[in-house]
């Protein structure tokens, strides 16, 4: 497109992005200011950066949005970029006067601050045999609407919160009927099982993968990645970080809360676990402005994620659990390192060895001083279709020395697919640490058999001692929330099966 004199439509917001080029933050700020705008809307952008009269182009097409019109005077450019394409715009459309969107560049970093982290309280142990979820429940569409209108700023946190509380209600009491011994929330209020973070953690800020993709080395090669796996990358957000990160509010104490007020069955937490948000939220175009290394990132990571814990098991979470399913694609993924999609880790990994190393190491500083028995640690190949030719296949073998190195009390791991592999080697672990052992497919719409379940029970009390063994799903039915591999009825029915499961094993083997 050519560059005109003047705007054929006036704007309804203005940008100043400065001097940022798209790969510094500029994108950032686009996304912070075209979000609110109902569609047909215009955003004029103004910018003295060269490089994006190439790179805003790109980004319009990759996300929908349509490239009006552009202007140059000496260095200043003036993009105006339509929310949606321009035919949505009608009479109706253009309402208020322009807004000015300043861009205020953030690096200063404060010194570290000493918390006092409150006493656990408290709870009974978790039985033999235990049924709970992994974490996630599938969505109303109501909520999923609701949950979109907030990422874009189009509905308050308030009324957001007042909406996912009914969905709560819902996913509790479909776990309730179920039976479980232990319920979740759901994670009824995230827009996925990790990048959530983004709206909760200062320093950071939810993009859309289609953001991203200009800052890639390669980016038709992740997109066609995206393509292949089923990922929809204009709905998948993604945690940027822009500056230091700080843990102001809690990241989900506000879940347990609410829950508390539901149900008085004990509840497990699920957290993204250090090594996964370190992987998710490092992308060098940014990052690197605020944290010399990816290692100062997930030690701040540790230190925040460790403080929740605290704070959650102070509040009475009977479990907190750490997802890492990332590590699987650390041993199981593409050779030689690259970038991949899996669960939202879109940085570069290193060398196996050293990324496994890495990941202990984080994990154990997150779970320094926190009771053995109230945590856990979940990994899973993948879980954001349905479709089991997607995911990741290999065994246990190459993270067993890292799984019996982290300090937690307990596994959470996939082991009813066949691309888990055998269940025997897990016999490696240590005898101290309980097994939750997956027991259905939350991939297949098929509800196994209570008699299938309590044959997998059998072999996991032979192998680990019936004392250490809990029954869990391969994964959750809803880790993304725009893409759930379950219906509610589904996940309700896969559950009810594994507690008439339970009760066979508990009476047959005491």
């Amino acid at each position: 497109m050519q560059p005109s004199d003047t705007h054929l439509f006036p704007p309804d917001a203005v940008l100043e992005g400065g001097d940022l080029d798209c790969g510094s933050g500029l994108l950032l700020l686009i996304r912070g200011a075209i979000d609110p705008l109902r569609p047909g809307q215009l955003l004029e952008i103004r910018s003295t950066e060269t490089s994006v009269d190439e790179d805003l182009p790109s980004w319009c097409r990759m996300t929908g949005n349509e490239l009006v019109s552009w202007s140059k005077a000496g260095s200043q450019r003036r993009f105006l970029v339509c929310r949606g394409a321009l035919s949505a715009r009608g009479s109706s459309a253009s309402t208020p006067a322009p807004t000015a969107v300043s861009w205020v560049e953030v690096t200063a970093t404060d010194a570290p601050v000493t918390r006092v982290l409150p006493a656990p309280v408290p709870v009974a142990g978790i039985a033999q045999f235990s049924v709970m979820g992994v974490g996630s429940w599938p969505r109303p569409r109501w909520l999923l609407q609701a949950l979109h209108e907030r990422l874009e700023h189009r509905l308050s946190d308030e009324e957001f919160q007042t909406t996912a509380d009914d969905a709560v209600r819902l996913a509790l009491d479909a776990q309730v009927r179920a039976g479980v011994d232990v319920v979740t929330d759901g994670e009824q209020r995230r827009d996925s099982y990790a990048s959530f973070v983004g709206m909760r953690l200062e320093g950071t800020q939810l993009v859309p993968l289609t953001d991203l993709l200009p800052m890639v080395d390669h980016p038709e090669e992740l997109e066609k990645s995206l393509k292949s796996l089923d990922v929809p990358a204009d709905k998948v957000r993604h945690p940027a970080v822009f500056s230091k990160l700080r843990r102001v509010r809690p990241i989900v104490g506000h879940e347990l809360a609410f829950a508390a007020t539901v149900t008085g069955k004990p509840i497990k937490v699920a957290l993204p676990g250090p090594y996964l948000l370190t992987r998710t939220m490092w992308m060098e175009c940014w990052s690197d402005r605020a944290y010399a290394s990816r290692e100062d990132l997930g030690a701040d990571i540790a230190a925040i994620l460790r403080e929740e814990i605290f704070h959650l098991l102070a509040a009475g979470a009977t479990l907190v659990q750490l997802d890492e399913p990332v590590l699987t694609e650390v041993v199981h993924g593409r050779k030689g390192g690259g970038r991949s999609f899996m669960c939202g880790a879109l940085s570069e990994k290193g060398e196996a060895s050293k990324e496994l190393a890495f990941a202990r190491d984080l994990l154990n500083a997150t779970l320094q001083g926190v009771p053995r028995e109230r945590s856990a640690l979940h990994m899973c190949r993948g879980n954001w279709t349905p479709d089991e030719s997607a995911a990741l296949t290999g065994d246990y073998a190459p993270l067993l020395a890292t799984l019996a190195a982290v300090d937690v009390g307990a596994y959470i791991l996939e082991a009813c697919t066949p691309r888990a592999g055998e269940l025997e080697l897990l016999t490696a672990l240590p005898e101290d640490r309980r097994i939750g052992v997956g027991v259905v497919n939350q991939k297949h719409t098929r509800i196994e058999t209570v008699d299938e379940i309590v044959q997998r029970g059998r072999k996991a009390a032979h192998l680990f001692g019936k004392d250490r063994v809990w029954l869990n799903p391969d994964c959750g039915f809803a880790t993304f929330a725009d893409n759930p591999v379950a219906s509610a009825l589904v996940a309700e029915a896969k559950l009810h099966a594994m507690v008439e499961a339970s009760r066979v094993l508990r009476s047959e083997l005491g």
